[in-house]
């Protein structure tokens, strides 16, 4: 059950990422969210995702969002944690890719929501089997 609430959930971010539906994705993020390990930042919480994904969705910066690999780590009736490669890709062709660790969390209106996500590094993606080197390098390094 876990995995699956996780698949859905990552199909859902991507879809609505991808065709720039910016309610439906930000329905997907907890307004109690917070994202660690991102170059530059401390933490990101739900006001700047807000702001960057409405400039991004508006301006169409952002071309796609994938996420290749699920490792599932734990769950509860209320939370589900599990890790994944993310592939971001501009419009300019400039790809992000990294590992991330995710926290879902079924909030009051039943719905899973993004809560926590955590940067992982590169050798803790390579590590968890979420990525081969090779195919790290040549997305980074085109």
């Amino acid at each position: 059950m876990s995995e699956t609430i996780a698949r859905q959930w990552l199909e859902a971010s991507a879809r609505t990422a991808t065709d720039k539906q910016f309610t439906e994705h930000m329905d997907l993020i907890s307004k109690r969210v917070s994202v660690t390990g991102v170059e530059g930042f401390d933490s990101i919480d739900y006001d700047a995702w807000y702001r960057v994904s409405e400039k991004e969705f508006a301006e169409g910066i952002l071309k796609s969002v994938r996420y290749d690999g699920l490792k599932m780590l734990d769950s509860s009736e209320s939370q589900v944690r599990f890790k994944t490669f993310e592939v971001v890709e501009a419009s300019d062709a400039t790809i992000n890719a990294h590992g991330i660790e995710v926290m879902l969390e079924r909030e009051a209106d039943g719905k899973w929501r993004l809560l926590e996500e955590r940067v992982l590094t590169e050798d803790e993606a390579r590590q968890d089997g979420l990525v081969q080197g090779t195919l790290l390098r040549s997305l980074l390094n085109p």
